[in-house]
This record gives structure tokens, sequence and C-alpha cells, in this order.
């Protein structure tokens, strides 16, 4: 008598096919694939931070938009939401590249970036608050600086790193940095962007340093850049002007309502809003009283409707950028890979921190942007572009240097590596 095995099903005879997960769930895990605390650390503040800026954008710029673009309330939100769909693809896009890509392209990165920065000085270019740093392509709009910004971390990394011997002779160390890092940075301070012109310095000064320059050439660069930032200051009159104001602490009556207006309308938004604030929502210093409340002063928007508690948490975000920014640093045995993601902590963190002294009244008005949170879309981009490249470094922990074999010992003297 023979028995026959009983038919299973076609679940039952492709376990294996029916366990697996969908196509697009297998692309997203690849896309967030990482090994190690410090990507996700670096991804989860980003978003946490872009997702606090819209919100904030949409409160403080909510005034603004309904009195210059046809009483739309939501114009400026809508715009910097759009640009943070573009930059957040970027960004993950960015995080899944080579460290053979970015130097491929670090020629072709600060040369394409400067050239964008000459179209400012055509008529595509146009001034915006008195400096001419902005092009217009239709109804497009972009400001160049930003994306130098980024170009130049990535190019003088690739220099430093490829060649290491030139950190010990200044006169190998200034070409080719001097001639490139000097018109880039020249560029923009023709426009008359002093903020982030010094911006710019603070980058490459800060990849000098990751990369391991002697302190004595960082310190001649300081001084220089002291120097130069002495003379163009006194060169424009209303930048000087603003500039003695500020150090005048902007207490004549007659100051505050010129050069130092928006200082004080920044110092009275943070008093209005106290310990826990007036509500999301609920700033009058929106209401066309402070200027760029959206942008440049957005942190006295945050402190008014938010209180200290809310001011307190952007520095807590920044605070943690910047951990995982040095612990990316710390675990990378690349110096190419130390000294972009050196650049890149010292941009977006030292211009955050530059930007809440600004509204603080710690430091002059310079027009520089809250990364992440101020509205702007430029800014935005290639600050989520910067963070992009940083995580390309820490998506996989590097393996760890070979050490040294010990040689024998002769003559009873130790053991050497």
């Amino acid at each position: 008598m023979t028995t026959t095995a009983p038919r299973r099903s076609p679940r039952e005879q492709r376990p294996d096919q029916d366990s697996r997960p969908p196509a697009a769930v297998v692309a997203v895990q690849r896309l967030f694939s990482a090994e190690t605390p410090e990507y996700f650390m670096l991804l989860g503040t980003t978003l946490f931070l872009v997702v606090f800026g819209l919100v904030m954008v949409l409160s403080s710029s909510s005034i603004d938009s309904y009195t210059t673009h046809d009483k739309d309330f939501f114009a400026t939100a809508t715009r910097q939401g759009l640009y943070a769909l573009i930059g957040l693809p970027l960004m993950l896009v960015a995080a899944r590249m080579p460290t053979a890509f970015w130097r491929r392209w670090a020629w072709v990165a600060i040369l394409g970036a400067t050239g964008l920065q000459l179209l400012v000085f055509t008529p595509l270019g146009y001034d915006v608050g008195g400096n001419r740093n902005w092009i217009h392509l239709g109804s497009f709009t972009a400001q160049p600086s930003e994306l130098i910004k980024l170009a130049l971390a990535i190019w003088i990394a690739s220099i430093l790193a490829s060649h290491p011997e030139r950190l010990d002779d200044w006169r190998r160390l200034i070409v080719p940095l001097v001639p490139v890092a000097g018109i880039a940075i020249g560029l923009v301070l023709l426009g008359r962007d002093l903020g982030t012109a010094m911006i710019m310095i603070g980058v490459v000064l800060a990849a000098l340093f990751y990369a391991g320059v002697r302190l004595r050439y960082l310190g001649a660069v300081v001084a220089f850049a002291a120097v130069a930032s002495f003379v163009v200051i006194n060169v424009g009159s209303s930048r000087s002007d603003r500039i003695h104001a500020w150090l005048s602490g902007c207490q004549d009556q007659a100051l505050s309502l010129t050069y130092c207006y928006q200082t004080v309308g920044g110092w009275q938004a943070l008093a209005h809003g106290g310990i826990v604030g007036v509500g999301l929502g609920n700033s009058t210093a929106k209401w066309n009283w402070l200027p760029e409340a959206a942008n440049d002063f957005i942190f006295a928007v945050i402190g008014e409707e938010l209180g200290l508690v809310g001011a307190v948490l952007v520095l807590v975000l920044f605070v943690a950028l910047a951990i995982a920014f040095v612990r990316i640093v710390r675990m990378s045995t690349d110096p190419f890979a130390r000294i972009v993601v050196g650049a890149i902590s010292f941009w977006i963190v030292g211009q955050a921190f530059v930007n809440i002294a600004v509204v603080l009244g710690l430091l002059p008005v310079f027009g520089v942007p809250l990364p992440l949170i101020s509205a702007g879309g430029s800014s935005l981009l290639s600050t989520m572009a910067a963070i992009g490249v940083a995580l390309s470094f820490a998506r996989h922990r590097p393996e760890p240097l070979p050490v040294a074999p010990l040689r024998p010992a002769r003559s009873g003297r130790p053991a050497a590596r």
C-alpha cells in the first residue's frame, strides 16, 4: 500500500519568497543603513532642526508673506518646505557617495562655485540689504556664496590630504591655497557680504587646524584676516557706523532708531518671551517690527514665542550637532575625512553661534542665517548637502590602522616598533 504526501500550498512551498520584504522597504533600508551611532545622531539632529525650522519659518514669516505676497500667509513657508523636500534626498544621496567621489570632484566643485559667484557681478546679480551676492534666473534666486563654503571645505581637504609634506613648509602651503581660497573669499567681499566672508575664512582655518598645520602658521593667517577685516570694515561708512554703534552698547536713543534698530528689536522680543514664551504664533515682533524676522533674526522670534526654554532647546540641538561632528572626526582614520568634517562642523555650528550672538548683541549685525532654521533656500540646501557629505564618512566605522610589528631586541636593548 502506497501513501502519498499531502500536497502543500504554494505559500508552504516557497516560504523564503513570501518572507522577503517588499522592494520599496529594502530600498529604504539600504538608504538609511549604517553601522555607526554617529551617523544616526547626526541625521536625527539634522532632521529635527529642519522640521523645527519649518515650523518657526511659518510662524515668523506669516505676516510679511501676507503683506508682500498678495495676502498669502504661507508663501515663504511653502517655499522653504519645497527646499526642504529637495534637500532631504540630496542629503541622503550625498551620504551614499564614497570618499573617492569627493576627492575626484573637488577641483570641479571649487571652480564651478567660484564661477557662479562671478555671475553676481553680471546683469543676473542683484543686491539684498546692500550685499550683492545673489543671482536671479527667472523665478529662481540663489546665493552662490553658500555653495562656495562646501566646495572650499572639500577642495582644501583634498589638497592637504594628498600632499601632507606641505604642512611643514609654509612656502609650499601657500600655493595653491592662497590664490584659490583668496579669489573665492575676495569675490564674496567684493559683493560686500562681510558675514559670509568671515565664515569662509573660518572654514579655511578649521581645515588647516584639522590637517595639523603648525599653530604659528594659523596665527599668521588669523592676523592677516584681522587686518583685512579692519580694512574692509572701514572702507564702507555704513558698515563702520554699524560696528561703532555696537561698540557703544546701543545705549544712545538715536542709535536705537538707526544702526541699532535690529539689535534693540531682538532684545525686546527676547525680553517679551520671558521663560516660557508668549506661545507659538503669538509673536509681536514679526508684525513688521523686526527686520528679517524669518531670516537672520529668527532666533529672536523663537525666544519670544517659546521663551528661554525654546532658546535653550536650540542651543542644545546645535551642541548635539557639534558632538556628532566631533565623534565623526575622532573615529576617522582618513585625513581627508577628518579635514572635511572638521571644516563643515566649524561652518555650521560656528555660524549658528555667530547668528545667536548677533541676536543677543554680543556681535555686530553681520547678516548670517541660522543654519537649518532660517528661511532661505540656498542656505538650507548647501547646509543639508554638507551634512550629507559628513554622513558619507560616518556610514561605516573605518578599519583600525595596522600596528607596526615589534623588532627583535638586540644586545639587551628593549624591543622597538
